[in-house]
């Protein structure tokens, strides 16, 4: 069964720091599309960022440039978050986004991912 599991969310400051994670239950993570969505109260999830099976290739959303780094590592089936210089327009639930194995994603967009974490809080006090 595919699993996600987000761990690293919480309160933190304005212009502070923090890394999510995600670890992944299935053997040909690898071979997996990954990204990082996220949905304020009242809002729609939205893109962050992505980061492809092939090549390693890292997308991100225009208001996250330059403060967020997705990352994988592959041995140990997790892809990573690090998030700098927090304000509150970050405050949200992360989630955690896979496609299928071998699946090339074009979009980024939630249709093209077909399994998903349950989500980890990140509130930015200002």
């Amino acid at each position: 069964q595919v699993q996600l599991v987000e761990s690293g969310g919480g309160l933190v400051q304005a212009g502070g720091s923090l890394r999510l994670s995600c670890a992944a239950s299935w053997r040909t993570f690898s071979s997996s599309d990954m990204a990082w969505f996220r949905q304020a109260p009242g809002k729609e999830r939205e893109f962050v960022a992505a980061i492809s099976w092939r090549g390693g290739k890292t997308y991100y959303a225009d208001s996250v440039k330059g403060r967020f780094t997705i990352s994988r590592d592959n041995a140990k089936n997790t892809v990573y978050l690090q998030m700098a210089s927090l304000n509150a327009e970050d405050t949200a639930v992360y989630y955690c986004a896979a496609a299928r194995p071998y699946k090339v994603v074009t979009t980024r967009l939630l249709k093209e991912y077909d399994y998903w974490g349950q989500g980890t809080q990140v509130t930015v006090s200002s």
